[in-house]
């Protein structure tokens, strides 16, 4: 079942809702145990086969964080050790098992077979949060074990297919409160102002933008500079949008039922470096990576050249987690070499004295455009079907093989046509009003990503409180409940409600 599907929307969501305030009121313990089987209903609604493996999952952690919560060392250390390590392993065979053997076959010659396994939904986010869990029992912050409590931390719909990536403590005290389990006008307000925001995020911008995605990654031959721009930044755009208004509807949802998930999305195309946009992008498996991977190897704690190892191996981990395959290890690489060259680059200007951010608009302007760059050539590499692919894409952007229009376009250009045959233009596409049509998306949505407030920002209140903060938000762009923004949100929830004609899946289901 999808967040941008009548279903859910007119069906699901409207019962689940009201049937939780009508338990909840007589007891909180049914009303958490009728939202987990709603959020179990709504797993299975996909493939039904898969909810017993669900339910495994989570009964085998919360069984083995008990008994690491009740353990004594070494005990405790060889109980978390062999949780973490199952969870892996499960993880391992049903993403990895397929990559694994092919790459084998295609190193040794070999011909190893095993039946396609098809990848549960959500499994690398439920895995993630409940490693977390374990992890954070071992360390002695975990206080609570009801198991319906958990089994609905686990399974709470809002963020069981794609995120965020969960803590323990940030949802335990939610399901135990009182005031959770009573409807509000706030929450539902803000709740709806939110989840309509993501709605048109991802129908109207996101999957308007897939068509022009598609064009050049479905099969890239040798595209000339504005064709593989074009593509690559449709991409860049439509990644951003399925993904922030995932983010957006995940929370909005969740704001309805009283309970608060944390931000996991903030204006990453506004970073000013690589470090700036991992604090923005996907915000809670940063977190994960951090406190689980990064640190757990030694972090910056043993000398500079084993903390850039230790950030190279979190970011070639972090891009397998996102795929099981050649292309994300890349990107993941990619991703952990920017990192070193950041980190390398902040210390040597500490060295010297100088700021760690540009502190002018024109130095933050080019840190700005210089990351947008870096990163949009990361993402090549994330979507490409394969290395070849993302290769050819690449050649194409460094305008290695020429520059072309759609041949459509000479009758509008007059004198100008002249220069351009100057400069080694071929006016040899199709397609002209199509090209036109990419490229207005793509100018308008670059200063909307870079300069417009975010959802939070104008949520500014009414949300969790960002750990750092962008900047103010002018108050006539703030939201409060009034005619005026009612009539805003309105006219949102329409346009996204028409653009569900093309239902689609989000980007970061795959993963």
């Amino acid at each position: 079942m999808l967040f941008n599907s009548f279903v859910f929307i007119f069906l699901f969501l409207p019962v689940t809702l009201w049937a939780f305030f009508a338990i909840g009121r007589s007891s909180h313990t049914l009303g958490a145990a009728w939202l987990a089987a709603a959020s179990l209903f709504f797993y299975g609604w996909w493939n039904p086969l898969y909810v017993p493996l669900l339910l495994g999952s989570v009964t085998f952690n919360f069984l083995m964080g008990g008994r690491i919560g009740e353990a004594t060392m070494p005990r405790r250390q060889y109980l978390m050790a062999f949780a973490v390590a199952a969870n892996l392993a499960l993880l391992g065979y049903y993403k990895y098992a397929n990559f694994f053997l092919a790459s084998v076959n295609t190193l040794a010659g070999s011909q190893f077979d095993l039946a396609r396994i098809i990848l549960p939904l959500g499994i690398s986010f439920f895995t993630f949060t409940q490693i977390a869990f374990l992890v954070d029992t071992y360390r002695g912050y975990v206080k609570e074990y009801r198991f319906i409590h958990y089994l609905l931390f686990v399974t709470y719909f809002p963020h069981l297919i794609a995120g965020p990536v969960l803590h323990h403590k940030e949802m335990m005290p939610q399901f135990g409160n009182s005031e959770t389990y009573r409807p509000s006008r706030e929450h539902l307000a803000v709740g709806l102002t939110i989840f309509f925001i993501g709605l048109f995020k991802k129908t109207v911008i996101a999957d308007s933008l897939a068509p022009y995605a598609g064009d050049l990654f479905s099969a890239p031959g040798e595209p000339r500079l504005l064709e593989a721009w074009g593509g690559a930044l449709a991409y860049t755009f439509q990644l951003y949008f399925d993904f922030s208004g995932y983010s957006d509807m995940a929370i909005g949802l969740s704001r309805l039922f009283g309970i608060r998930l944390p931000l996991n999305f903030d204006s990453p195309y506004k970073a000013v470096n690589i470090i700036d946009f991992w604090r923005r992008w996907h915000m809670t498996l940063s977190r994960f990576l951090r406190d689980y991977l990064y640190i757990a190897l030694g972090g910056s704690r043993k000398g500079k050249a084993r903390r850039y190892a230790n950030l190279m191996i979190t970011m070639l981990l972090g891009g397998l987690w996102h795929g099981a395959g050649w292309t994300f290890l890349i990107w993941g690489g990619l991703h952990g070499v920017y990192l070193v060259i950041n980190h390398g680059w902040q210390a040597l200007r500490a060295h010297f004295g100088a700021n760690l951010s540009p502190s002018t608009l024109p130095g933050r302007a080019a840190a700005r455009a210089l990351t947008f760059i870096v990163v949009v050539v990361g993402w090549v590499f994330f979507r490409a079907a394969s290395l070849d692919d993302a290769l050819a894409i690449l050649r194409g952007m460094a305008g290695m093989n020429g520059i072309s229009l759609p041949t459509a376009l000479v009758p509008h250009l007059g004198s100008l046509k002249a220069l351009l045959d100057q400069a080694g233009v071929v006016f040899n596409l199709g397609g002209g009003a199509r090209f036109v049509v990419q490229y207005i998306w793509i100018a308008t949505l670059l200063p909307a990503v870079f300069f417009l407030p975010n959802t939070q920002e104008l949520m500014r209140g009414y949300q969790p409180a960002l750990d750092y903060q962008q900047g103010p938000v002018l108050s006539r762009f703030a939201w409060r409940p009034s005619a005026g923004w009612a009539a805003g949100l309105a006219l949102t929830a329409i346009a996204g409600l028409l653009s569900l004609s093309r239902i689609s899946e989000f980007l970061y289901y795959q993963f």
